[in-house]
């Protein structure tokens, strides 16, 4: 089904979408405020209502850093004084560790998997954790330095060139989140290492693009094999949109990018699930600033996927992931999980990068979202605006 020929969300005029929006905005503060944990520094937030933190002290990091980035988000962060914030940093990285990567107390060897490779596993969550950890510190206090140690083995060209090779592209969705995260490490110590680290991470970027280059998909603009099979397709959509945060970052043209966006428009604009949804939100919400290709078309998609993520809100106030199932923390199999349909930090952010972004498009100027500052999920060509 295209988007013109997918139901519209309802009929609201824009006048009304955006008075909608701002109700939503205002019930997910409140939503936020319910889920504040009480024996932390201010600003620490439960995951969920379900997240018994007495059991999980390590989910209120993902609990955390994901409300904090939504906050920025939708209405900044100014109830947090210069001393919350200083003590909330504090809080953050006593969960990192002595190279720099952050993690959750409570996961261990026997209950994380991504990958068969052991290694591989604890990298895909040590990047994954670490980059939204930087992100909401960055939010509380752009100043602050980074501890990148742990990234510095990628300065070296024949290390980096080696783990691209290492690659394995029948899984383009788990691979596009680990090089985007990298990405934002490398350029994190291009904008804070020494002169030499600075200069090496710079020469990076040249091998992170030929590689793309090289494995690109010319007819879809995405990476990954068997592209032809749908769910296949659908992998390498939400692997490429973290692949294609290097791009923009470099203010570089994006390869295929009308392939990539003429896929993006045949995709429902319905609420399938809070990872895809904001993929698709995030392809053609910054396809409308880098080009003039199906311009109407894509507004038009993005004024029913509003719609749609309104929708979808859930009475409290929050936003959940999917509505039947259990939802994991990415990685840890054997660990902490809470039932699908409830409102948690996760959804929530998700969700609210999604209205934002398009109601970017939309509307510019109309509001200040607070997009954030570094790659990875959030991020948005020009930063926070």
């Amino acid at each position: 089904m295209s988007a013109m020929d997918a139901p519209v969300a309802n009929s609201d005029t824009d006048a009304a979408l955006k008075r909608r929006i701002d109700a939503a905005r205002d019930a997910t503060l409140t939503w936020l405020d319910s889920v504040a944990f009480a024996g932390g520094p201010k600003g620490v937030m439960r995951i969920s209502h379900a997240h018994d933190a007495d059991a999980w002290p390590g989910v209120l990091l993902p609990g955390t850093y994901n409300g904090i980035l939504c906050r920025e988000l939708i209405d900044g962060l100014d109830r947090l004084d210069g001393e919350d914030r200083a003590t909330l940093v504090a809080w953050f990285e006593a969960f990192r560790t002595e190279d720099g990567r952050f993690r959750m107390t409570g996961m261990h060897d026997t209950a994380v998997f991504k990958k068969p490779d052991r290694d591989e596993t604890w990298r895909y969550i040590d990047f994954h954790v670490t980059n939204y950890s930087l992100a909401a510190i960055e939010a509380l206090n752009p100043d602050r330095i980074p501890n990148l140690i742990f990234a510095r083995p990628w300065l070296d060209p024949i290390y980096l060139k080696a783990w691209l090779a290492d690659r394995d592209l029948r899984d383009p969705w788990q691979e596009g989140n680990n090089i985007v995260n990298l990405a934002s490490f490398l350029a994190g110590i291009e904008r804070t290492g020494d002169a030499a680290d600075q200069r090496a991470a710079a020469a990076t970027f040249p091998i992170l693009f030929d590689w793309h280059d090289r494995l690109q998909e010319p007819t879809t603009g995405f990476w990954g094999v068997g592209q032809s099979e749908p769910d296949r397709r659908l992998e390498a959509v939400a692997g490429a949109v973290h692949n294609y945060h290097l791009w923009y970052s470099r203010r570089r043209p994006i390869p295929y990018h009308e392939r990539a966006i003429d896929y993006a428009l045949t995709w429902n604009p319905a609420v399938f699930s809070a990872c895809i949804d904001v993929d698709m939100v995030d392809l053609l919400a910054h396809a409308a600033l880098l080009t003039d290709y199906r311009r109407s078309d894509i507004e038009t998609w993005l004024h029913r996927m509003v719609g749609a993520l309104l929708d979808a809100q859930n009475p409290d106030g929050g936003f959940c992931d999917e509505r039947e199932g259990v939802r994991r923390q990415d990685g840890w199999v054997g660990g902490y999980e809470e039932p699908h349909g409830i409102s948690n930090t996760f959804a929530t952010w998700f969700r609210w990068i999604a209205i934002a972004m398009a109601a970017d498009v939309l509307w510019p100027g109309w509001r200040h979202w607070r997009f954030r500052r570094s790659m990875g999920i959030g991020y948005r060509l020009g930063g926070v605006t």
